[in-house]
């Protein structure tokens, strides 16, 4: 089953798009599945489509063609990568999508420099497609609980994880070949709240060691 997903995981990452914010649409049942492993609830997950699609659609008004950018949002923090040529545009693009219904928090990443290059993006997606592997291959962490992000091999993780979940993913992701950065966005949880929002997914006390026999 953990080799199907993914496999799954990393077909997803080389169909998607390499426009500049046009969403990945996934048909019913993988869209099931993910509402399935995500630990925001189904109403929060379409509430940050929502709010992307919203957002992307303001930022083509204000910035037009001048800009690469993407936008994501979970659960209702949104984070801003891709490319700008001006300060100015950063902050319109920062108080545009701050003026987008329901939106909590703005993490603004964008770099004021010319925009990637197709060769660059296509670097970005493998590296994604390669760290989601890893997380799923991890042990000690619940890989479906990370959204994983990647511009200009600097790789933005998201997600409602324990302090103990995100030190791991980091390890994890700094020894990827590629990744040049690791910025953690994380919303951060107690084991006690993870024992109550998933308790499969918490962590597990050691097993006692066993008595040596005479």
């Amino acid at each position: 089953m953990k080799a199907t997903f993914k496999v799954l995981l990393l077909s997803a990452v080389a169909a998607a798009t390499l426009s500049a914010c046009a969403p990945l649409i996934v048909g019913g049942a993988a869209m099931g599945a993910m509402v399935a492993v995500d630990r925001r609830t189904s109403g929060a997950q379409l509430e940050d489509e929502g709010i992307e699609l919203r957002a992307a659609s303001r930022l083509r008004e204000a910035l037009g063609d001048a800009a690469h950018f993407n936008i994501t949002s979970y659960n209702r923090q949104v984070l801003l990568t891709g490319e700008v040529p001006t300060d100015q545009a950063k902050q319109t693009a920062e108080q545009t999508v701050s003026r987008v219904e329901n939106v909590r928090t703005i993490v603004n990443e964008l770099g004021v420099m010319a925009s990637s290059t197709l060769s660059q993006r296509s670097s970005d997606t493998l590296i994604t497609g390669k760290v989601r592997a890893s997380l799923l291959d991890a042990r000690e962490i619940y890989s479906g609980a990370f959204k994983v992000v990647t511009e200009r091999g600097t790789v933005y993780l998201m997600g409602r994880v324990t302090l103990r979940e995100a030190d791991r993913a980091t390890q994890v992701v700094r020894g990827i070949s590629g990744v040049q950065r690791v910025v953690r966005v994380f919303e951060l949880l107690s084991e006690e709240e993870l024992q109550r929002l998933a308790p499969d997914q918490a962590a597990k006390p050691a097993a006692p060691a066993s008595a040596a026999k005479p």
